[in-house]
This record gives structure tokens, C-alpha cells and sequence, in this order.
């Protein structure tokens, strides 16, 4: 254990930092980065070196690109495919010619040129995917234009991993064409095989495993099949990163979508937290003195080239200019995989070392400054699209058929499935949760929103941003899970009314102490509903009956409303 002692000083700050950056409401990430500044061989003090880092962090952006394609199935994409598909090539092209001739006019040569427009033209999906979610936009219109673009990216990427080791070697037009189309026919191999695999075999895989009930066996479950796909394209020269990708968009088409986000949660934010510690170390701030000047114009040509870009072609495609604005905003942030194409281009001697580091420097100020430009993206979007603050209450911000804003219920079985009908029939969204793979295929059948996830799990909560909704119902029929679901959330989101079930009065008054906003005991409802039924039969007036139920609801309910 003889890197114990660098372990446990590399949490110890990471934690420091974290929370104080948390306190001052800045993006996680800077604070990860700052972490590997602090701790990385170009400053004074402590220098954390483990080489098993490196490979972890790397994992963080395959997590991140898994959790990703979750929420970019298939049907959506294909729904989006001419913004997408056309803008995502559209940014990557116009921006790295666009660079690639600003910098050869600076005298640069042709293939260090091409290279800086390559590396400007790159976008952080991990930050601008950490930030969406953290800021509860991932849903909305500008979120997923901006992410799916950003991931698109990634996939555009790969070509440049190809090229750039190529202009090294200054080979033939004709090698450089087999190379690309190789690449190419690769990638497009890696997709039909993870798409067919996928479709055959991930849904009754994980059926399966599901009705073993065991949370550890499903997490398990879901890390063989993120890796798996990552192990598969980087089989065939491809990134680990753009597998998980493809494993998350099979899986975000299933109903185990939500639980399998919750699982691959922690791992995920862990391993990114490494990532950005890894960027850090990276960063050499005695090199900046003498390169400060070109590195803020570098920074600055990728925040503006991007932005403005990105928003003439979403204008030209009818795109309000808000949604543009904003979406621009997001993209203008520099990319990660900037570095690893700076790195690359290094290796290969592309570029000398003190245009690395102005490149490197360039991206890293682009991230820190694009990172805040993400955090305010609606102000100043608003700035600059002339939009008033009074006209954005009727914009629609999420998508239809996403949880927020609508009922949550918890469990289908008897009781919420007679809920998830009355809903239904009075028009109000809802989606329902169930640990039993067999009540959630019934309820798909029945036609309503059933998907796998337990609902007493804190991961699935947040995964669902359970803050935005409306109501939620806990219908399960396991009291402590209930009453510890109860809890959580009345602490978490006081704001959302709970109700729940409740087995007798004892159980009504524990969920209510837990904090439900009513507790329904199923044996004195059906009593209730019995003793009326036989009164109508009886031919007692209508007004009566309820008069006499409601009486005995209130002396019932006395005891636990004195309590409270």
C-alpha cells in the first residue's frame, strides 16, 4: 500500500475543495480541476502520482457518455436527426476551417493549423452534461440540442484521432483517404453489432435479472454492459467511450432506463471527479507569463467561433433565436478531447511543444471560462437575443414525457394501478415505478408510464428530479420502505405533497409523523366504503350517508391529528 498516503491526501483536498466550491454555488468541475493544480508536479507543495489514476479518470468520461446515451435512444435521435446530424457535422466543419485559416494567417503552417481548428472545435460533453443536471436543464429544448450536438462531436472526433498521426508522418493523399474510410467502416461496424446485440439481448437480459430482486446483481449487471460495448469498439481501434455511448442508447429505450442511471450514478460522478483532477495535473502555471497573451486570444477564438456558429446555423434552420443563443452559449465551452488531440499532436510532432501549451492553455481557460458561461446561459442569452425577462413564462422548457412537473407513484400493483387510471382518465402526466418486471410490462400493456426503478432508492430519486414534481403517490405495500421514502423526501423536496398508503391507523400515523401530506389506512377506507354501500342498499338518503362516514372518518383520524 504504498500509494495509501497519496490516496488518502488526494481525497482530503478533493473533498475540501469540493465543498467549498459547492458552498460557492461554482461548477464541481473547476473545483476537480483546481484539485489536480494543487496536487500536480508544476506546483509547490505535495505531488500526488499514481499511475492507476489515469486509467480510472478514464472510465469517468465513459460513465458519463453511458448515462448519455440513456437519455438519447434511438426514436429520439432519430426525431432530431435533421438538427442534430446537420448542425453537430455543420459546427465541427465550419469551426475547424474556420480556426484552421484564422491561424494560418498568423503564419502557422497548413497542418498545425488544421490541428488547433480540430482541437477549437471540440466541446465538453463532460461539463456541459454535469452542469445541465445540476441546473435541471438536460430536458430542456437548448439542453438536448446542446448535449446531442456535444456528443455528436465526440463521434466526429474520431476521424481526427486518424489524421492528425498521419500529417505527422506527411504520407500520401491516397493513405490518408484508406485511413479515414477504415476508420469509417470500423465505426459503423461497432454500431450494428452493439445496436443488433442490444436489441436481442439487453432487454430480456436484464428482465431476467430483475426478478432476482437484488439491487447488487442489477449494478453489476449494468457495469458488464458499459463495459462490455466499451471494450468492443476500442477492440476496433475506436473510443471506450463512444461504445458506452451506444450501450446507454439500446438500454434508454427499455423500461430500466431510470434504475440503470441511478446505478451507474456513483461510479460516474467518482470517476469524473478523477478525470478533471488528471486535466489538472496537466497544467503548468509558470508557462503562462510568457504565452498569457496568446493563450486569452486562443480562448477567446474558441468561445466566440463556436457561439457565434453554432447560432447562425440554428437561425438558419428556423431555430428561435433564444434556444440559439443559449445552445451556443453551451457549446462554446472548450473540450477535453482538445487535449487528448493537443497530446496526440505532440506525440506525433504535428506541433512543437510551446504551441501545445498555448493550445492547452487556450482550452483550459476556454473550459473555466465556458463553464460560467453555461451557469448563466439564460441571462445572457436573454441579453443578447432582446428577449425581456416577462416574455420567457411562456416558452416551454422540458419535453413532454419526461418526469417533472407530474405525478410520481410508487409501485403499480392494485392500488396504483387504480391511480395510474384515474389519472389517465383525468389527462394529468404521470409515471410509475415498480420493482417487479412483471407489473412492469403489465402496466406498459395497460398503456401508461411503467418503468423499472425502486422507488425508496435516493440515486433513482435524484436521477428522476423528483423536486419537480407535482405529487407523488407511494403505494408499496413494505412499510419500512415507505416510511424511509416518506422521510427522504419530506427532507429532500419538502415542497412536493406526499400521500401514501397505509395498512391501518398506526402505519397512517407513523408515514404522517414521517412527513406525508395524508396517509390513507386501507382497512378503514374499505370499511368505510362498505358500511356506505350497505346503506345505500338500505335506501338511506345520500347526503346522510356521507354525513355519517365523514363522522366516523373524523373520530377515527382524531387520535393521530391530536398527536400532531
Amino acid at each position: 500500500m504504498e500509494n495509501l498516503a497519496q490516496i488518502i491526501l488526494l481525497l482530503a483536498v478533493a473533498v475540501a475543495v469540493v465543498v467549498t466550491f459547492q458552498r460557492l454555488h461554482v461548477p464541481t468541475s473547476l473545483g476537480y480541476l483546481l484539485v489536480g493544480v494543487i496536487l500536480g508536479p508544476h506546483t509547490v507543495g505535495p505531488t500526488v502520482y499514481v499511475p492507476e489514476f489515469e486509467v480510472l479518470a478514464e472510465f469517468g468520461v465513459v460513465f458519463l457518455l453511458f448515462t448519455i446515451g440513456l437519455n438519447f435512444s434511438l426514436p429520439q435521435l432519430h426525431a432530431l436527426r435533421h438538427q442534430v446530424l446537420g448542425l453537430g457535422t455543420g459546427q465541427v466543419l465550419f469551426t475547424t476551417l474556420a480556426v484552421s485559416v484564422v491561424v494560418w494567417l498568423a503564419g502557422l503552417p497548413v497542418a498545425a493549423a488544421f490541428v488547433i481548428g480540430a482541437v477549437f472545435a471540440q466541446s465538453s460533453t463532460t461539463i456541459i452534461g454535469s452542469l445541465l443536471t445540476e441546473q435541471g436543464e438536460e430536458n430542456s429544448h437548448h439542453g438536448r440540442l446542446g448535449l446531442a450536438m456535444s456528443v455528436f462531436q465526440d463521434v466526429t472526433a474520431v476521424p481526427f484521432l486518424v489524421v492528425i498521426p498521419v500529417l505527422g508522418m506527411s504520407v500520401a493523399a491516397s493513405a490518408l483517404a484508406g485511413a479515414l474510410g477504415l476508420a469509417l467502416v470500423k465505426a459503423l461496424f461497432a454500431f450494428a453489432l452493439v445496436f443488433f446485440v442490444g436489441r436481442w439481448l439487453l432487454r430480456p437480459t436484464f428482465h431476467f435479472i430483475a426478478e432476482r430482486q437484488s439491487s447488487e446483481v442489477f449494478t453489476l449487471a449494468v457495469l458488464l454492459v458499459a463495459l462490455l460495448a466499451s471494450w468492443t469498439t476500442n477492440s476496433f481501434g475506436l473510443s471506450l467511450a463512444f461504445g458506452a455511448f451506444l450501450a446507454g442508447m439500446m438500454l434508454g429505450e427499455t423500461e430500466f432506463r431510470h434504475q440503470v442511471e441511478s446505478s451507474i450514478r456513483p461510479f460516474r460522478d467518482v470517476l469524473l471527479g478523477l478525470f478533471f483532477i488528471g486535466i489538472g495535473m496537466r497544467f503548468d502555471p509558470a508557462s503562462v507569463p510568457p504565452i498569457w497573451h496568446w493563450a486569452l486570444l486562443g480562448a477567446g477564438l474558441i468561445l466566440l467561433s463556436k457561439t457565434l456558429i453554432v447560432v447562425a446555423m440554428m437561425r438558419r434552420k428556423g431555430i428561435d433565436a433564444l434556444v440559439s443563443w443559449r445552445a451556443g452559449l453551451l457549446l462554446a465551452v472548450g473540450g477535453e478531447f482538445g487535449l487528448a488531440l493537443i497530446a496526440i499532436a505532440l506525440d506525433s510532432n504535428v506541433i512543437d511543444m510551446e504551441l501545445g501549451q498555448i493550445a492547452m492553455t487556450s482550452v483550459l481557460l476556454a473550459m473555466v471560462v465556458g463553464a460560467v458561461l453555461i451557469r448563466f446561459n439564460l441571462v445572457i442569452a436573454r441579453w443578447l437575443s432582446g428577449i425581456r425577462e416577462d416574455t420567457l413564462s411562456g416558452l416551454p422548457e422540458g419535453l413532454p414525457g419526461e418526469p417533472g412537473s407530474q405525478v410520481v407513484i410508487g409501485g403499480y400493483g392494485r392500488v396504483g394501478h387504480t391511480i395510474a387510471v384515474l389519472l389517465k382518465s383525468s389527462g394529468v402526466p404521470f409515471v410509475v415505478f415498480d420493482t417487479d418486471p412483471a407489473r412492469v410490462s403489465q402496466g406498459r400493456a395497460d398503456g401508461h408510464m411503467v418503468s423499472y426503478g425502486d422507488i425508496s432508492d435516493p440515486e433513482l430519486l435524484s436521477a428522476i428530479r423528483v423536486e419537480q414534481a407535482a405529487l407523488v403517490v407511494i403505494t408499496i405495500d413494505h412499510a419500512s420502505k415507505a416510511l424511509g421514502t416518506v422521510a427522504y423526501l419530506r427532507n429532500a423536496c419538502p415542497q412536493v405533497p406526499v400521500i401514501a398508503r397505509a395498512r391501518d391507523l398506526e402505519s397512517s400515523s407513523r408515514l404522517m409523523d414521517a412527513g406525508a401530506t395524508h396517509a390513507y389506512p386501507e382497512a378503514l377506507e374499505a370499511s368505510l366504503r362498505l358500511g356506505a354501500a350497505a346503506l345505500r342498499i338500505l335506501h338511506m338518503p345520500t347526503d346522510d350517508i356521507d354525513e355519517l362516514v365523514q363522522g366516523v372518518r373524523d373520530w377515527e383520524y382524531k387520535p393521530i391529528l391530536e398527536e400532531r
